[in-house]
């Protein structure tokens, strides 16, 4: 579970231990918060594991450690992503190339990176499930990089679907629209946050845990058939 120690993570973790699986909390810089994680998780045997997504040689030593720890990896959860603002007209250059490169090589070339490491210790019946973002669809104007990173991940999503499924491997993505999490926070509090849950007619925004059930059913052996599927999970606040 990359990015497991807030947010999304922490629910998606939560909800895997809650059902009596061993699960392997990532995280980047908050080793505190994943001990703390772990600490309050049922049953035993979770592990913590650390490293950046954007450093091939990082994710190669995570993933491994969390294969060796937990026996092999039946689920893979890539939730891990940066946000950063960027828009075209208000950015210098150089910070334009620094906002694109960071967010695409965390948002979207750790995942594949992350999943060629991971299929390596899965066996059939395996399954890799993806976090996307309904900014894959709509467009995101003030982080263009995000929008980007998002849709080449559905992308990727397909064509690992296509080139796993001989191997028993199913991959999916949700792409969720805003979430009360601490990432979205800055958003929620700002005197746009009545405008974002306008949005949806339910006049609010997701919780994690919503996000995470998702994630719990694509990866169970009933949503074998789902594989390539990108499920959208915006409260119909974007409709496509």
């Amino acid at each position: 579970m990359t990015g497991g120690s807030r947010g999304i993570g922490r629910a998606v973790v939560r909800a895997f231990a809650a059902s009596g699986d061993r699960v392997a909390i990532h995280h980047r810089v908050s080793a505190d918060l994943a001990e703390e994680l772990r600490a309050e998780l049922p049953g035993s045997g979770h592990v913590v594991v650390a490293g950046d997504v954007s450093d091939p040689a990082a994710v190669q030593r995570f993933v491994d450690e969390a294969a060796d720890a937990l026996g092999g990896l039946d689920v893979v959860v890539n939730n891990a992503a940066v946000f950063p603002r960027h828009p075209i007209m208000e950015t210098s250059y150089e910070e334009w190339q620094q906002a694109w490169r960071r967010t695409i090589d965390v948002n979207l070339v750790g995942p594949a990176n992350v999943a060629w490491c991971a299929v390596r210790h899965m066996r059939p019946g395996g399954r890799i499930v993806n976090v996307s973002s309904r900014g894959a669809f709509r467009g995101e104007p003030g982080q263009p990089g995000y929008g980007a990173s998002k849709a080449g991940l559905n992308s990727l999503t397909q064509s690992l679907a296509r080139a796993l499924g001989p191997h028993g491997i199913a991959v999916t993505a949700v792409a969720p629209g805003f979430v009360e999490t601490d990432m979205s926070n800055e958003h929620l509090k700002s005197p746009r946050g009545a405008e974002i849950r306008a949005e949806s007619p339910f006049n609010r925004v997701a919780q994690p845990d919503e996000i995470a059930a998702a994630v719990h059913y694509l990866a169970s052996p009933e949503a074998e058939w789902a594989s390539g599927a990108v499920l959208d999970l915006n409260g119909a606040s974007y409709l496509r």
